[in-house]
């Protein structure tokens, strides 16, 4: 299975609009980091986990043009908002896509783009399946996805197990029974959004606490601000299993 980071960054991306802070004004292109999002490529499937406002370009960069189906986590805007720009691959693909999350992800998305959704459908509207998702394993397209639970403040949030890659972002709690689902994960990604406390995201410390609870072959820092700091500074810092993930990064697992 091959992972691809598409995004790394939180909500306002890295840059952020209008700051000239060392990190904002780094030449390093690891410093540079659009919405959160990985693509999941196993040797019979391609999955997305969630759609952010930059996936349009993410998916060109990549130079990617067809998916089987998107998983999301939550329905903040920065992971839903590029959902219409599945289009091109319903049209040069003839096929709808599968989108799979919780009900109240599924209704949020509904409100976004009413036009998909209603009865009498706008010409050329994205072609949409939804599949409402729980708290319990999931075959998708023939692949296992084991969600986890975890809170993003009081928001309930879902992480995932696929196989020995497990992925959680915008989360600053995870219930010990959802723990349970972790052990034996090879590749760990976990949300940190900077180093000091945060009211809804995991600080880096906290991060890697999880990261030591689980010992994991390797774990990767994603949905980082600008207030993180430098990657390159901030990787010297951190254990050897641990690095702050950055977009493009590709994994094997």
């Amino acid at each position: 299975m091959k992972v691809t980071f598409l995004g790394t960054g939180t909500s306002q991306g890295v840059p952020v609009i209008g700051c000239d802070c060392k990190v904002c004004k780094s030449e390093d292109p690891k410093d540079n980091r659009l919405r959160a999002s990985v693509l999941i490529e196993t040797s019979r499937r391609t999955f997305i986990l969630d759609t952010g406002p930059d996936f349009r370009y993410q998916m060109l960069r990549e130079n990617k043009s067809d998916l089987d189906a998107v998983i999301y986590t939550h329905e903040h805007r920065d992971h839903i908002a590029g959902l219409d720009d599945i289009r091109p691959i319903n049209f040069l693909k003839q096929k709808s896509i599968d989108l799979y999350a919780e009900e109240r992800v599924l209704d949020a998305m509904k409100q976004m783009m009413p036009y998909a959704f209603g009865n009498n459908k706008y010409p050329g509207v994205p072609e949409l399946n939804l599949n409402t998702i729980t708290n319990h394993p999931t075959d998708i397209k023939g692949e296992t996805f084991i969600p986890i639970r975890a809170y993003h403040y009081k928001l309930p949030v879902l992480g995932f197990r696929i196989g020995d890659f497990t992925y959680i972002t915008d989360a600053n709690y995870i219930p010990e029974e959802e723990k349970e689902k972790i052990i034996g994960t090879k590749y760990l990604v976990i949300n940190a959004l900077r180093q000091k406390k945060h009211i809804s995201h995991f600080s880096l410390n906290e991060a890697c606490e999880i990261v030591r609870e689980f010992s994991p072959r390797k774990a990767f820092i994603t949905h980082i601000s600008h207030q993180m700091g430098l990657t390159a500074e901030v990787d010297k810092q951190l254990p050897e299993n641990i690095q702050l993930s950055y977009d493009g990064l590709q994994i094997e697992v």
